[in-house]
């Protein structure tokens, strides 16, 4: 739930494996960064037969605020609407602290996050949506490469705290056009 961006002309391509509780047991996904402001996603998950898409701008990326707006989880396919948010965050070279909100299906909801970089292979995470139906979770971010990465998390559901949920995405990011040399230190935890 961070609002980094994908780097112009970086396109991700992911593998996440989760809780059939959490989400979709089997997804993949495409992340693209079409501009130095905004990016767009789309999940394909197996069972159920299902595409996902979201979207995200960035309104404000002066260090060391950052400020998005955009969309996830609409999926035609299953006649869910998009859930829009806002997130604003303020980051260091070490600590970020996001917050924001979500527009989900007739209410909204609060979204709070924070990450602490150990360096730029290492990163840890929790974030945190309200509303009974969501969770809290858990996880670290750790780049294998510059360019392949590992987030396993622990989701802990809003309503039941105790019940716990595993999560791990493997991401690879091709570097496609734009400026080749310069490479995100950290892809957040996923939406």
């Amino acid at each position: 739930m961070t609002p980094d961006l994908q780097e112009e002309g970086d396109v991700s391509l992911s593998l996440q494996i989760q809780d059939k509780r959490i989400a979709n047991p089997y997804e993949l996904q495409a992340e693209a960064g079409l501009t130095k402001w905004g990016e767009i996603a789309v999940f394909r998950g197996f069972d159920p037969d299902d595409w996902i898409f979201g979207t995200e701008l960035g309104l404000l990326r002066t260090e060391p605020y950052l400020l998005s707006v955009g969309f996830v989880n609409w999926s035609p396919h299953l006649n869910v609407d998009p859930q829009p948010y806002i997130e604003a965050g303020y980051y260091t070279e070490h600590n970020k602290f996001i917050v924001g909100a979500i527009h989900a299906d007739y209410k909204n909801e609060a979204i709070l996050g924070y990450a602490y970089d150990f360096n730029k292979q290492w990163r840890v995470q929790v974030d945190f949506q309200s509303g009974r139906e969501n969770s809290s979770t858990i996880g670290f971010t750790w780049n294998i490469t510059p360019d392949f990465q590992v987030n396993p998390a622990l989701y802990f559901a809003n309503y039941h705290p105790d019940r716990l949920m595993g999560y791990v995405v493997f991401t690879y990011t091709f570097h496609l056009w734009g400026d080749k040399n310069k490479k995100d230190a950290i892809e957040p935890l996923s939406k």
